[in-house]
C-alpha cells in the first residue's frame, strides 16, 4: 500500500479552489499525465458522482473509473477507483486560512499493480513526486488565473 500526502496554500478563495477541484475535468490541466477527465454522471460533483479517467504514469496507461464516497461541500472530497488498472482513493480537503485564502491537503492511498508491486519502496518514492508536483502545480494554475 502506498500513502502520500501533500499540502498546498493557495492564494485565492477557498470557495475557488474547491470548486476548481470538483470539477473533475479541470484534472487534466494540473495533474501531469492526465490525459482525459470525463463525467459519466451529471455534473455537478456530489455524493455518488462518476467520471473516468485516462492518464499515463511511468510510460503505463492508467485507465480508471472513480465514484464520490464522500463530500462536504466547499471543504472534503473523497474519491475511489470503482474499476480500472490501479486502485487508488484520493482524499481532498480544503480549509480558510486566517487570511481568506486556501489551504489543501490531499492524500493519496493506492496499490502497485502486478509487476510494479515489486519496486515498492522505489513506487513510492515515485507516487510522492508526481503528487506533490501535481499539488504545486495546481497552486500555479490557480494563482496565474487570479
Amino acid at each position: 500500500m502506498i500513502q502520500v500526502t501533500a499540502s498546498v496554500d493557495i492564494d485565492r478563495p477557498a470557495s475557488d479552489v474547491f470548486d476548481y477541484l470538483a470539477d473533475m475535468s479541470n484534472n487534466p490541466k494540473w495533474q501531469r499525465g492526465m490525459q482525459q477527465c470525463s463525467w459519466t454522471s451529471e455534473p455537478p460533483l456530489r455524493l455518488g458522482s462518476t467520471y473516468d479517467q485516462q492518464a499515463t504514469f511511468l510510460g503505463k496507461q492508467i485507465i480508471s473509473s472513480f465514484e464520490v464516497v464522500e463530500f462536504e461541500a466547499g471543504r472534503r472530497i473523497r474519491i475511489k477507483t470503482t474499476g480500472g488498472t490501479m486502485p487508488i482513493d484520493v482524499t481532498r480537503e480544503v480549509r480558510t486560512r486566517p487570511d481568506g485564502t486556501a489551504s489543501v491537503t490531499a492524500t493519496v492511498r493506492g496499490e502497485s499493480p502486478g509487476l510494479l508491486r515489486l519496486a515498492g519502496p522505489l513506487m513510492r518514492v515515485l507516487v510522492a513526486a508526481s503528487v506533490r508536483g501535481d499539488y504545486r502545480r495546481l497552486k500555479a494554475v490557480l494563482e496565474s488565473a487570479g
